[in-house]
């Protein structure tokens, strides 16, 4: 009988999120109506934002400690920071704006992108690491739930032009 190895919580997590924003990009390109397709950029982006601070404060620092892997999570964050540069730019613009909708196309394709590097490649090797997962799992679990009650992700701050 082959040896199973549990994958910790969190990253069971962060797959979660994967999925939730992949189905929100896949939703968003289906849709043919403007106003559908404001509000999943507005989830979308949210859901971005929450994702983005919690790996970039506690998951891959943590990882970072596990891994001697500094180039993939280098790479990791410098795809991030292309992330945040498209989000900025979205929630500065309206959906009247002429190129909206094609920015939030460039962003879904950079984060399936990414998406699919640290699933294939960061997540397996994190796994393996000897981390405190518990504790780890604690810290984004709270910030999660924080970042969620501020609602300073929602969007709703953008300016019309």
């Amino acid at each position: 009988m082959a040896v199973l190895t549990k994958t910790p919580t969190v990253l069971r997590m962060l797959k979660e999120d994967h999925k939730k924003v992949k189905a929100l990009f896949e939703e968003f390109e289906e849709a043919s109506d403007k106003r559908t397709r404001a509000r999943l950029v507005l989830d979308g982006v949210k859901e971005l934002e929450v994702h983005a601070a919690i790996e970039e404060e506690l998951v891959y620092p943590a990882i970072r400690e596990g891994l001697d892997e500094d180039d993939l999570m280098d790479e990791a964050l410098e795809e991030h920071h292309v992330a945040h540069v498209l989000i900025n730019e979205l929630k500065d613009m309206s959906p009247e704006d002429e190129r909206y909708f094609a920015k939030f196309t460039v962003l879904a394709e950079n984060i399936r992108h990414h998406i699919k590097e640290e699933e294939g490649e960061m997540l397996p090797q994190a796994a393996d690491a000897e981390l405190d997962w518990e504790a780890l799992q604690q810290s984004v679990e709270q910030r999660k739930e924080q970042l969620l009650a501020e609602g300073s992700h929602n969007g709703s701050k953008r300016t019309k032009r």
